[in-house]
C-alpha cells in the first residue's frame, strides 16, 4: 500500500489508457499513417486525458491483434520511441503494458522511466493465444537487474481472452499471488477489453486482500464508476472515454471530463 500511494499520490487513483494504434509488424498496422500517425494519435489522447484530470495514464498496445506472448522487438521499440517523444508533455505518473509479454513490459518501463506496469504475471491459462504460463519470478528479477526496484507492479489476476486452468476460486488465487510475489496492487478484469469485471468478483478479492490495493481493470463506465469505487481502491479505464465508447476510437474530451467529474463526486472531492 505504501508504494501504491507513493506512485499515485491519491486515494483511489483512476488510470486512463492511451491505446496506441497497431504497431509496425502487426497485422493491423497502418503503413500509410506510419509512426507519425501513431505519435499524433497518442499525443491527442494524452493531452485530452490530462486536461480531464486523470490521476495517471498508461500506454498500451491494445491494437496489436492478434496478441503475442513474446512480442516483436519492433513493438517495444516503437512504444519506447513514442513515449520518448511525448515524455516532456506527460504531467502525471505514467505506466506501460506490452500485451502480453511481462519481460518486454518491464524493459519498456526501464527504458522510458515509467512509474508502474500492468501485466498478467501469475497463473496458468487456456487462452485465445494458446497455453499461457507467465513467470512472475523472472519478471520481478528482471526489474531488479534493470535497477528499477521502485517500479510498481500491478498484477492482473483474471486474464482477459482466457480461462484459468487453476480451479481455485479467484480470491484464493489473488491471495496466493500476493503472498508469493508481493505485487503493489491486484487488478480484477472482465473477459475481454472493455467488458466489466463482475462486482461480486471485485468484492470477493477485496475482502480477501484488505491490506492490498485492489483495482477494477476493465469495463468501468460512467454509470458504474461510483459503484466500483465503493469497493475498489481505484480503477483503469479506456473504452468508456472514447468517441461513442468504442475501444478503437480516439479519446472524446467531453466523455473524459464527465468521467472524472463523476470520479471526484464518488471520492468526495
Amino acid at each position: 500500500m505504501q508504494n501504491f500511494k507513493r506512485v499515485f499520490g491519491v486515494n483511489q487513483p483512476v488510470i486512463a489508457m492511451v491505446h496506441l494504434g497497431a504497431l509496425p509488424g502487426s497485422p493491423l498496422y497502418d503503413a500509410d499513417a506510419g509512426i507519425a500517425g501513431l505519435l499524433a494519435g497518442a499525443r491527442d489522447d494524452l493531452h485530452a486525458l490530462q486536461a480531464a484530470g486523470f490521476d495517471a495514464i498508461m500506454f498500451g498496445n491494445e491494437n496489436d491483434r492478434p496478441y503475442e506472448f513474446k512480442v516483436d522487438t519492433a513493438s517495444t521499440a516503437t512504444m519506447a520511441h513514442i513515449i520518448g517523444q511525448l515524455r516532456a508533455e506527460i504531467t502525471v505518473p505514467f505506466g506501460v503494458n506490452v500485451l502480453w509479454d511481462p519481460m518486454s513490459t518491464v524493459a519498456l518501463a526501464a527504458a522510458t522511466g515509467a512509474a508502474f506496469v500492468r501485466e498478467i504475471f501469475t497463473g496458468t491459462y487456456a487462452s485465445d493465444m494458446g497455453p499461457w504460463t507467465p513467470d512472475a519470478g523472472a519478471a520481478m528479477r528482471y526489474r531488479n537487474r534493470l535497477g528499477r526496484q521502485d517500479l510498481a507492479m500491478l498484477f492482473n489476476v483474471s486474464a482477459e481472452f482466457a480461462d484459468s486452468l487453476d480451479r481455485r476460486p479467484l480470491p484464493d488465487r489473488a491471495r496466493s499471488a500476493v503472498f508469493s510475489s508481493v505485487p503493489d496492487a491486484v487488478l480484477v478484469s472482465g473477459q475481454i477489453t472493455g467488458e466489466a469485471a463482475r462486482m461480486e468478483d471485485l468484492e470477493a478479492v477485496k475482502k480477501a486482500l484488505p491490506a492490498t490495493p485492489v483495482m477494477a481493470n476493465t469495463g468501468v463506465k460512467h454509470a458504474t464508476v461510483a459503484d466500483v469505487l465503493r469497493i475498489a481502491d481505484g480503477c483503469v479505464v479506456g473504452s468508456a472515454l472514447k468517441v461513442d465508447g468504442h475501444t478503437w476510437n480516439s479519446v472524446d474530451p467531453d466523455r473524459a471530463a464527465d468521467f472524472m467529474a463523476r470520479v471526484r463526486t464518488a471520492r468526495g472531492n
